[in-house]
Parts: structure tokens; sequence; C-alpha cells
């Protein structure tokens, strides 16, 4: 349970630097993820990104110094990094209901976020299948482009828009020991994913296509069973807050792939044996 304790290192240092600028790669590297990893990591188990973790941490205690120190609001604003009391007071008023100045003469209730803590928690009797496939490097061909990461490592490719034309085009290509259409997302440090819709191939592209190489990796592979898109997101949220914690192994750096073959979705993360001992 070694990343437990990596993600409460994290949060750890995000609460010593609530009055300072957080370094979202420091943080990722605390917890010993990739920038893109731990974000949709956090936003999976919490339910809110990490920016609005933070935000509402701050918004927290800014409410408590107003209320119980009595401290100037234009100093409270700039404590907490915002740049000016306007900017401050919507934020406090979006959050809180009320304005930072009524709180010093309102009997209103302030809203408050403790800080966040990581456990492991068993959660039933529901198993979820996986299998692990050690694969070799393999090219595959494709369109692809490059999409702004979300605060929750989330992104929104306009290459979806074409999605069954592409597949259409993608047909000759497919490779039989490798079938499927390969949806291929590698986060880069700029926080932009390369997005590319993939299938693997041993032929030549042609020049509307793209090739990329898919590194010789060790994968863990979940099927996604049920209606679509929300069965994917479920299974990545019991990958990154169940099978990653409870696991001997951890998230290694590479391409993720989701792979549709024959009506079946899978989830293909690449791992590595973890670097210390399990329990």
């Amino acid at each position: 349970m070694d990343v437990l304790k990596r993600m409460n290192d994290a949060i750890d240092y995000i609460e010593q630097n609530l009055e300072k600028k957080v370094n979202y790669k420091e943080v990722a590297n605390i917890a010993q993820f990739s920038d893109h990893h731990f974000r949709r990591m956090f936003s999976f188990i919490t339910g809110v990104s990490i920016a609005e973790y933070i935000r509402r941490r701050r918004l927290t205690l800014a409410a408590f110094d107003l209320k119980h120190h009595h401290v100037r609001v234009i100093d409270v604003a700039m404590k907490y990094g915002y740049d000016s009391p306007d900017a401050f007071s919507r934020a406090f008023q979006s959050l809180h209901g009320i304005t930072p100045s009524e709180v010093y003469y309102s009997d209103a209730s302030l809203r408050a976020f403790p800080r966040m803590t990581f456990q492991f928690m068993i959660k039933g009797a529901v198993e979820m299948e996986y299998r692990i496939v050690e694969k070799e490097s393999f090219t595959v061909v494709g369109k692809k482009e490059n999409v702004a990461m979300g605060e929750g490592g989330e992104f929104e490719p306009m290459l979806w828009e074409q999605l069954e034309t592409i597949e259409e085009q993608l047909k000759p290509y497919d490779h039989s020991s490798f079938p499927g259409i390969l949806h291929i997302s590698n986060a880069k440090q700029s926080n932009d994913v390369t997005y590319m819709i993939a299938t693997a191939t041993d032929q030549q592209a042609t020049k509307e296509f793209e090739t990329f190489t898919i590194p010789a990796k060790t994968w863990a592979v979940f099927h996604a069973q049920g209606p679509m898109p929300e069965a994917m997101l479920k299974t990545w949220e019991r990958v990154y807050s169940e099978w990653i914690p409870m696991t001997e192994y951890e998230l290694d750096e590479a391409p993720e792939m989701i792979r549709s073959v024959e009506e079946k979705v899978e989830i293909w993360v690449a791992i590595k044996q973890n670097s210390t001992d399990h329990f």
C-alpha cells in the first residue's frame, strides 16, 4: 500500500504550500506518478481535480482567518495567492455564498473542506477481471493530434468527430495478430496529450497517416463492460482507486491504450513491478 503513503505525502506538500504557489509537477513527483497519471488518479479517487481541491482548501482557511482572526480582506486575498481583492471576493462568494466582508458581521454558515487523507477501504466483493500481458514493441498507423489536458487529466480530441471515417480507412492496415482500433494517448511535459486513433500494422503507411512505435512493456488489461462511455470511466476509476493501490505493480511511463475489437473494449495500462514492498 505504498501508493497510499505517497499520495498522503503529496497532500502534505500541498497543505504546507497553500500560502505559496503549489508546483503541480512536484506534487506528482512526490506521489511518484507522471503529472498526467497523478491528475487522473486524484480526480478519479476524490471526484474533484487537484486544482479544485487546492482552491477549496485555500478558501476554507481564508474563511477561518476572516471569521476568527478578523484579518483584512485584502491581506487574506494576498495570503492565498489571489491577484486582487475582487478576484478573491468572487471565488469566496462562489464557494461560501456570502462575500468576505459579510463574514465579519453575518451569522451565515460557511462551507469547510477538511484536509484530505487517503486510506485503504474494502468496498465489497465486486470482482475486477484483468490480465497481465508481456508485449514486444509494435508499430501503429493512424491519425493524431495534440490536445490540451484539463485539470483532471481529461481531454476531448476533435478527431472523435471523424472516428467512423478513420476506422474505415484503417481497416486495410489492421494486423491480424493484434486486431482492433486503438485509442492511444501519450501525455507530455507541456500538459498536452498526443492522441491517436490507430491500428497495429506491419505495412507501410500512406502520406495521409502517421506511424508510431509502442515500446515493449508489461501491460495490465481491463475489460470495460456495459454502456459506453460510463463503463469505461467506471473501469478507469477502479483501476486508479482499487487495483493500483492493492497490487505489487505501479504505473510505467508509456502511452495508454483503449482497444476496441469485436464489440469489446479493453483498457491497456503499462505497469512495472513496484520498487517497494507491497505490505
